[in-house]
């Protein structure tokens, strides 16, 4: 299933330079550009706290956005950079990089688990510990998938499943090339306080032959 490409809404702006910039900064707005595609740049402004709301939600520069302009064409785009007030850390201008439907760009797409109720290990009482809730892949822009898939069928107490382990979308590969671990399945609590004691019990009997 295709992801769906969250909307961000701006307004067309009049004028370009300095002076217009600070002009909408008085008005409440964040002024930005939209460039790229061999198309010409488009000056664009958007709501200083609506702006600041979804900057502070995360993920803003690794997200593809549908910018929605009243009266332009919706376009996909990515953010290529954030100005901000070097005291007041707030963002000043926002610049955007249109892409085409078969661009390639880096998203972090989230990680759904499936067949818990198959795995000998949940089962067994082990516990699943996810690593990493979403991974950062190479995508296109046209065919962006909502989630990657990892099957935990069949894994037992201290499995670890890794990328290679899962079945990408096709079309997508990984941003890092090493095999990193997304998940893994740890003993129960019971079993590894009893490894401990174990393990302790064995040092104590050691330094008492020593």
């Amino acid at each position: 299933m295709a992801k769906t490409i969250p909307d961000l809404v701006a307004e067309a702006r009049t004028g370009s330079g300095k002076g217009a910039a600070r002009q909408a900064r008085r008005e409440g707005k964040v002024p930005g550009i939209v460039y790229g595609d061999h198309k010409d740049p488009v000056a664009v402004q958007f709501d200083f706290n609506k702006l600041l709301t979804t900057l502070r939600a995360g993920r803003f520069m690794s997200t593809l956005w549908n910018l929605k302009v009243e009266g332009q064409e919706d376009v996909r785009v990515i953010c290529r950079g954030v100005q901000k007030d070097v005291v007041k850390d707030l963002p000043i201008h926002i610049d955007f990089m249109r892409l085409r439907r078969t661009s390639k760009v880096n998203l972090f797409i989230p990680v759904e688990f499936i067949n818990q109720d198959k795995a000998p290990g949940l089962k067994k009482g082990g516990t699943l510990v996810t690593v990493r809730n979403e991974v950062e892949l190479i995508v296109t822009a046209g065919n962006i998938p909502d989630h990657i898939t990892v099957d935990l069928e069949g894994h037992e107490v201290g499995d670890s499943i890794h990328i290679e382990d899962v079945k990408l979308p096709a079309g997508t590969k990984p941003t890092i090339d090493r095999n990193f671990v997304i998940a893994n399945i740890a003993a129960p609590s019971a079993l590894r306080s009893s490894d401990d004691a174990g393990a302790e019990d064995a040092a104590d009997e050691a330094e008492a032959e020593a």
